[in-house]
C-alpha cells in the first residue's frame, strides 16, 4: 500500500524563543492545559520508549499521572518488560503527541522508582476495580486465555471482598528525571518550530533551537 501522498500541512500559530518559560516544566504545565482544554483525548498518554542492557528498543502507551519539578510520573506493574528493561538500563524517552494542536513534546531522563507511599497514595485513589486488575495480572507474560484473567478476577474480589485493596507489592510509580526537553510546534512547509531544554551540570536549563 502506497501512501507517500498521505499528508497535511500543519498550519499553526509559531513558536518562538521570547515565549517559551524559562523553565521546561512550567512550559510543559501550559502546553499539557492548552491540550486538555482543547479537548486532545487522553492528554496525558505518552510513549514510552525503554532498552535493556542488549540494547534492543520497546515502546508502549502509559499515562502520565503526576509531573513537578522532580520529573514525570507513570505507575506500573514491577514485573513488566518495560520494569525489567529500566532495572537493567535506566536512560528512557518519552513522547506526548499533541496532534491536534501539531505539537509534540519528547523527553529524555533517567527512570527511578518512586518511595512507596507516593504508589500508595495514588493507588488508593484508582476505581476499586482497578485496584483488583493489578492484583490480577502478571504483566507482559504469557497467558491461556482471556478467561484465567476473568478468573483471577473473581478470585481477588473475595480474596478482598472485605476492606480496601492493599497495594500489591510489585506495583508501583517510576519518576522520570528529565534531562533533555523537546517542544515542537508543526509548522507550513515542513519548517516546524524546535526548542530544546538542556539540563546543566548546575540545575540550570539551556535553551537552543534546532533545525526542524
Amino acid at each position: 500500500m502506497d501512501i507517500s501522498d498521505y499528508r497535511r500541512e500543519y498550519m499553526s500559530q509559531g513558536l518562538s524563543r521570547k515565549d517559551l518559560k524559562a523553565d521546561p516544566v512550567d512550559q510543559f504545565e501550559l502546553w499539557f492545559r492548552q491540550a486538555d482544554e482543547a479537548g486532545i483525548v487522553d492528554a496525558n498518554a505518552m510513549s514510552l520508549a525503554t532498552a535493556g542492557r542488549d540494547a534492543s528498543p520497546s515502546i508502549r502507551t502509559v499515562l502520565l499521572k503526576l509531573f513537578d519539578y522532580r520529573g514525570f510520573v507513570f505507575f506500573t506493574n514491577y514485573g513488566s518488560r518495560k520494569a525489567h528493561q529500566i532495572d537493567e538500563n535506566a536512560r528512557v524517552a518519552i513522547l506526548f503527541p499533541w496532534l491536534g494542536l501539531n505539537r509534540q513534546v519528547k523527553i529524555e531522563g533517567v527512570a527511578e522508582r518512586v518511595a512507596t507511599h507516593e504508589s500508595l497514595r495514588y493507588f488508593s485513589t484508582r476505581p476499586r476495580g482497578s485496584q483488583l486488575g493489578a492484583w490480577c495480572s502478571n504483566q507482559s507474560e504469557v497467558i491461556s486465555s482471556r478467561q484465567f484473567l476473568e478468573a483471577k478476577l473473581m478470585e481477588m474480589k473475595q480474596k478482598f471482598m472485605e476492606g480496601e485493596v492493599p497495594l500489591p507489592s510489585f506495583w508501583g510509580g517510576y519518576r522520570i528525571v528529565p534531562d533533555l526537553i523537546e517542544f515542537w510546534q508543526g509548522r507550513e512547509n515542513r519548517l516546524h518550530d524546535r526548542f530544546q531544554y538542556r539540563k546543566q551540570s548546575d540545575g540550570s536549563w539551556s535553551v537552543e533551537r534546532l533545525a526542524p
